[in-house]
Protein backbone atom coordinates (compact mmCIF):
# COMPACT_ATOMS: atom_id res chain seq x y z
CA UNK A 1 0.00 0.00 0.00
CA UNK A 2 1.49 3.03 -0.82
CA UNK A 3 2.50 5.82 1.91
CA UNK A 4 0.94 9.15 1.72
CA UNK A 5 3.09 12.45 1.41
CA UNK A 6 2.72 14.93 4.01
CA UNK A 7 -0.24 17.81 3.27
CA UNK A 8 3.24 20.40 3.28
CA UNK A 9 5.15 18.94 0.45
CA UNK A 10 1.81 19.57 -1.85
CA UNK A 11 1.25 23.00 -1.20
CA UNK A 12 5.36 23.71 -2.01
CA UNK A 13 5.13 22.26 -5.17
CA UNK A 14 1.79 23.95 -5.86
CA UNK A 15 3.06 27.23 -4.89
CA UNK A 16 6.04 26.72 -6.93
CA UNK A 17 3.99 25.69 -10.05
CA UNK A 18 1.68 28.83 -9.83
CA UNK A 19 4.43 31.23 -9.72
CA UNK A 20 5.30 32.56 -13.76
CA UNK A 21 8.28 30.81 -15.50
CA UNK A 22 9.80 34.16 -16.94
CA UNK A 23 9.21 35.84 -13.20
CA UNK A 24 11.82 32.62 -11.87
CA UNK A 25 13.97 32.80 -14.68
CA UNK A 26 14.62 36.79 -14.19
CA UNK A 27 14.70 36.57 -10.44
CA UNK A 28 17.62 33.42 -10.96
CA UNK A 29 19.53 35.25 -13.62
CA UNK A 30 19.11 39.02 -11.89
CA UNK A 31 17.94 40.21 -15.47
CA UNK A 32 15.72 43.56 -15.17
CA UNK A 33 12.11 43.36 -16.47
CA UNK A 34 11.61 44.39 -20.18
CA UNK A 35 8.22 45.79 -19.03
CA UNK A 36 9.16 48.31 -16.68
CA UNK A 37 9.61 52.40 -17.79
CA UNK A 38 12.77 52.95 -18.79
CA UNK A 39 15.17 55.11 -16.46
CA UNK A 40 15.41 58.78 -16.40
CA UNK A 41 13.52 61.25 -18.31
CA UNK A 42 13.18 62.03 -21.97
CA UNK A 43 15.97 64.78 -22.85
CA UNK A 44 13.28 67.67 -24.02
CA UNK A 45 12.42 67.52 -20.71
CA UNK A 46 15.87 67.84 -18.98
CA UNK A 47 16.56 71.07 -21.13
CA UNK A 48 13.30 72.47 -20.57
CA UNK A 49 13.40 72.28 -17.05
CA UNK A 50 16.94 73.55 -17.25
CA UNK A 51 15.15 76.77 -18.49
CA UNK A 52 16.52 77.13 -21.74
CA UNK A 53 13.60 77.00 -23.38
CA UNK A 54 10.34 75.16 -24.02
CA UNK A 55 9.78 71.15 -24.33
CA UNK A 56 8.01 71.88 -28.20
CA UNK A 57 11.69 74.00 -28.77
CA UNK A 58 13.89 71.96 -27.18
CA UNK A 59 12.47 69.51 -29.60
CA UNK A 60 12.93 71.49 -32.55
CA UNK A 61 16.72 72.04 -30.94
CA UNK A 62 17.61 68.60 -30.99
CA UNK A 63 16.10 68.25 -34.84
CA UNK A 64 18.09 71.22 -36.11
CA UNK A 65 21.36 69.15 -34.08
CA UNK A 66 22.28 71.64 -31.71
CA UNK A 67 21.86 69.16 -29.02
CA UNK A 68 24.62 66.50 -28.49
CA UNK A 69 24.58 63.66 -25.91
CA UNK A 70 28.28 62.22 -24.56
CA UNK A 71 30.11 63.84 -27.36
CA UNK A 72 27.36 62.71 -30.14
CA UNK A 73 24.79 64.63 -32.09
CA UNK A 74 21.45 63.30 -31.73
CA UNK A 75 18.46 63.64 -34.16
CA UNK A 76 15.41 62.48 -31.60
CA UNK A 77 13.84 63.62 -28.71
CA UNK A 78 12.98 59.94 -28.06
CA UNK A 79 15.39 59.34 -25.65
CA UNK A 80 15.46 59.01 -21.93
CA UNK A 81 18.80 60.34 -19.86
CA UNK A 82 19.98 59.67 -16.34
CA UNK A 83 23.09 61.36 -16.08
CA UNK A 84 22.22 65.36 -17.11
CA UNK A 85 26.30 65.97 -17.39
CA UNK A 86 26.24 64.37 -20.62
CA UNK A 87 24.08 67.00 -22.52
CA UNK A 88 25.76 69.93 -24.43
CA UNK A 89 23.33 72.24 -26.18
CA UNK A 90 25.11 74.45 -28.64
CA UNK A 91 28.56 72.89 -27.48
CA UNK A 92 27.58 73.93 -23.33
CA UNK A 93 26.54 72.04 -20.82
CA UNK A 94 23.08 72.54 -19.27
CA UNK A 95 22.95 75.43 -16.33
CA UNK A 96 21.72 73.53 -13.05
CA UNK A 97 18.12 73.39 -12.61
CA UNK A 98 16.70 76.15 -10.62
CA UNK A 99 13.55 75.43 -9.01
CA UNK A 100 9.82 76.45 -11.27
CA UNK A 101 9.27 79.82 -10.67
CA UNK A 102 6.37 81.94 -11.87
CA UNK A 103 6.17 86.09 -11.80
CA UNK A 104 2.81 88.07 -12.85
CA UNK A 105 3.54 90.93 -15.35
CA UNK A 106 1.51 94.16 -16.25
CA UNK A 107 2.28 94.07 -19.81
CA UNK A 108 1.80 97.52 -21.70
CA UNK A 109 1.08 98.02 -24.96
CA UNK A 110 3.77 97.99 -27.57
CA UNK A 111 5.72 95.18 -25.91
CA UNK A 112 6.87 92.07 -28.09
CA UNK A 113 6.28 89.23 -26.11
CA UNK A 114 9.52 87.74 -27.16
CA UNK A 115 13.41 87.91 -26.10
CA UNK A 116 14.65 89.47 -29.10
CA UNK A 117 12.86 91.28 -32.07
CA UNK A 118 14.35 91.55 -35.48
CA UNK A 119 12.34 94.51 -36.06
CA UNK A 120 14.60 96.31 -32.83
CA UNK A 121 10.62 96.54 -31.06
CA UNK A 122 11.28 96.74 -27.54
CA UNK A 123 10.70 93.22 -25.96
CA UNK A 124 9.25 91.61 -22.66
CA UNK A 125 13.31 90.78 -21.71
CA UNK A 126 13.98 94.22 -22.32
CA UNK A 127 11.27 95.67 -19.69
CA UNK A 128 12.25 92.98 -16.50
CA UNK A 129 14.18 94.50 -13.63
CA UNK A 130 17.90 93.90 -13.26
CA UNK A 131 18.78 90.09 -11.58
CA UNK A 132 15.58 88.19 -13.22
CA UNK A 133 16.82 85.04 -14.66
CA UNK A 134 15.72 83.74 -18.10
CA UNK A 135 12.41 83.73 -18.73
CA UNK A 136 9.81 82.61 -20.48
CA UNK A 137 5.75 83.75 -21.39
CA UNK A 138 2.82 81.83 -20.47
CA UNK A 139 0.58 82.03 -23.62
CA UNK A 140 0.90 85.57 -25.74
CA UNK A 141 -0.38 88.91 -26.17
CA UNK A 142 0.59 90.79 -29.16
CA UNK A 143 1.45 93.74 -29.51
CA UNK A 144 -1.29 95.99 -29.72
CA UNK A 145 -2.42 93.96 -26.33
CA UNK A 146 -1.90 94.72 -22.69
CA UNK A 147 -2.57 93.16 -19.26
CA UNK A 148 -1.37 90.15 -17.58
CA UNK A 149 0.94 88.14 -18.67
CA UNK A 150 2.54 84.99 -16.60
CA UNK A 151 6.23 84.39 -16.75
CA UNK A 152 8.34 81.51 -15.76
CA UNK A 153 11.97 80.24 -15.74
CA UNK A 154 10.60 76.57 -16.32
CA UNK A 155 9.50 75.18 -19.33
CA UNK A 156 7.78 72.15 -18.36
CA UNK A 157 5.49 74.81 -16.10
CA UNK A 158 5.38 77.10 -19.42
CA UNK A 159 3.31 73.75 -21.08
CA UNK A 160 1.63 72.40 -17.99
CA UNK A 161 -0.08 76.22 -18.05
CA UNK A 162 -0.48 76.70 -21.67
CA UNK A 163 -2.38 73.56 -22.40
CA UNK A 164 -5.90 73.97 -22.44
CA UNK A 165 -6.41 70.48 -20.85
CA UNK A 166 -5.37 72.29 -17.69
CA UNK A 167 -8.47 73.84 -17.68
CA UNK A 168 -7.96 77.90 -16.52
CA UNK A 169 -9.65 80.37 -18.33
CA UNK A 170 -8.40 83.53 -19.55
CA UNK A 171 -10.37 86.27 -19.10
CA UNK A 172 -10.27 89.80 -21.19
CA UNK A 173 -11.88 92.57 -21.44
CA UNK A 174 -12.06 93.74 -25.45
CA UNK A 175 -13.33 97.48 -26.35
CA UNK A 176 -14.72 97.46 -29.68
CA UNK A 177 -15.93 99.46 -32.51
CA UNK A 178 -20.02 98.59 -33.59
CA UNK A 179 -23.15 97.99 -32.21
CA UNK A 180 -22.90 94.66 -30.13
CA UNK A 181 -25.68 92.37 -29.81
CA UNK A 182 -25.96 89.96 -26.80
CA UNK A 183 -27.65 87.21 -29.02
CA UNK A 184 -24.52 87.64 -31.53
CA UNK A 185 -22.31 87.21 -28.65
CA UNK A 186 -24.13 84.06 -27.16
CA UNK A 187 -23.61 81.81 -30.35
CA UNK A 188 -19.83 81.57 -29.20
CA UNK A 189 -21.06 79.51 -26.44
CA UNK A 190 -21.10 76.68 -29.10
CA UNK A 191 -17.76 77.50 -30.66
CA UNK A 192 -17.08 79.12 -34.07
CA UNK A 193 -14.77 78.12 -37.05
CA UNK A 194 -12.95 81.40 -38.74
CA UNK A 195 -11.09 81.09 -41.72
CA UNK A 196 -11.09 77.76 -41.51
CA UNK A 197 -9.75 77.62 -37.75
CA UNK A 198 -11.69 76.12 -35.21
CA UNK A 199 -12.54 77.56 -31.71
CA UNK A 200 -13.59 76.06 -28.82
CA UNK A 201 -16.69 77.65 -26.51
CA UNK A 202 -15.92 81.27 -25.64
CA UNK A 203 -18.32 83.12 -22.91
CA UNK A 204 -19.20 86.47 -23.91
CA UNK A 205 -20.95 89.35 -22.23
CA UNK A 206 -21.50 92.93 -22.80
CA UNK A 207 -20.90 95.57 -20.36
CA UNK A 208 -21.88 98.48 -21.51
CA UNK A 209 -22.54 100.56 -25.20
CA UNK A 210 -20.55 103.81 -25.24
CA UNK A 211 -21.41 106.10 -28.39
CA UNK A 212 -19.95 104.10 -31.02
CA UNK A 213 -17.86 101.81 -29.34
CA UNK A 214 -18.85 98.93 -26.44
CA UNK A 215 -16.94 96.84 -23.55
CA UNK A 216 -16.93 92.84 -24.07
CA UNK A 217 -15.93 90.29 -21.06
CA UNK A 218 -14.68 87.07 -23.03
CA UNK A 219 -13.68 84.53 -21.35
CA UNK A 220 -11.81 81.40 -23.25
CA UNK A 221 -9.52 78.33 -22.63
CA UNK A 222 -7.57 77.92 -25.63
CA UNK A 223 -5.46 80.97 -26.63
CA UNK A 224 -5.10 80.62 -30.21
CA UNK A 225 -2.88 82.91 -31.91
CA UNK A 226 -5.36 86.81 -32.05
CA UNK A 227 -8.36 84.78 -31.34
CA UNK A 228 -10.26 87.33 -29.65
CA UNK A 229 -9.57 89.51 -32.39
CA UNK A 230 -10.12 87.87 -35.24
CA UNK A 231 -13.49 86.12 -33.88
CA UNK A 232 -14.72 89.69 -33.35
CA UNK A 233 -14.38 90.62 -36.17
CA UNK A 234 -16.03 87.83 -37.51
CA UNK A 235 -19.07 88.49 -36.06
CA UNK A 236 -18.49 92.20 -37.56
CA UNK A 237 -16.99 94.23 -34.48
CA UNK A 238 -13.43 95.81 -34.40
CA UNK A 239 -11.07 95.32 -31.33
CA UNK A 240 -9.57 98.74 -30.72
CA UNK A 241 -8.16 97.76 -27.23
CA UNK A 242 -7.27 94.64 -25.42
CA UNK A 243 -6.65 94.31 -21.76
CA UNK A 244 -5.83 90.83 -20.27
CA UNK A 245 -7.48 90.66 -16.81
CA UNK A 246 -6.67 86.94 -15.38
CA UNK A 247 -5.08 83.69 -16.23
CA UNK A 248 -6.76 80.95 -14.68
CA UNK A 249 -6.49 82.08 -10.68
CA UNK A 250 -4.18 84.56 -11.14
CA UNK A 251 -5.11 88.43 -11.32
CA UNK A 252 -4.70 91.49 -12.65
CA UNK A 253 -5.85 93.17 -10.06
CA UNK A 254 -4.01 97.31 -9.67
CA UNK A 255 -0.73 95.83 -10.63
CA UNK A 256 0.99 99.34 -12.53
CA UNK A 257 1.43 99.05 -16.08
CA UNK A 258 5.43 97.69 -16.37
CA UNK A 259 5.05 96.29 -12.65
CA UNK A 260 6.97 92.25 -11.86
CA UNK A 261 5.33 90.71 -9.44
CA UNK A 262 6.94 86.90 -8.47
CA UNK A 263 4.06 84.36 -6.87
CA UNK A 264 5.20 82.74 -3.71
CA UNK A 265 5.61 78.81 -4.87
CA UNK A 266 3.35 77.81 -1.89
CA UNK A 267 0.53 79.91 -3.56
CA UNK A 268 1.66 78.57 -7.18
CA UNK A 269 1.17 74.52 -5.61
CA UNK A 270 -1.87 74.71 -4.18
CA UNK A 271 -3.53 75.91 -7.31
CA UNK A 272 -1.68 73.44 -8.79
CA UNK A 273 -2.11 70.80 -6.93
CA UNK A 274 -0.34 68.63 -4.76
CA UNK A 275 0.37 65.67 -7.23
CA UNK A 276 0.88 68.07 -10.48
CA UNK A 277 3.48 70.32 -8.30
CA UNK A 278 5.38 67.29 -7.05
CA UNK A 279 5.82 66.23 -10.98
CA UNK A 280 6.94 69.67 -12.02
CA UNK A 281 9.49 69.60 -9.35
CA UNK A 282 8.05 72.50 -6.76
CA UNK A 283 9.94 72.41 -3.66
CA UNK A 284 7.72 72.48 -0.44
CA UNK A 285 9.34 75.05 1.26
CA UNK A 286 7.86 78.56 1.37
CA UNK A 287 9.64 81.14 -1.00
Amino acid sequence: MARKLPRRCFRVNIAALRRPANACIRRRMNTPNPDAPPKGDRIAKIIARAGLCSRRDAERWIADGRVAVAGKIIDSPALNITDHGTIRVDGQPLPGAEPPRLWRYHKPQGVVTTARDPEGRPTIADKMPSGMPRIMPIGRLDIGSEGLLLLTNDGELKRHLELPATGWTRRYRARVYGRVEQQKLDTLARGITVAGVKYGPIEATLERQEGANAWIAIGLREGKNREVRKVMEHLGYTVNRLIRVSFGPFQLGGMERGEVEEMPTHILRDQLGKATAEKLGLATRRR
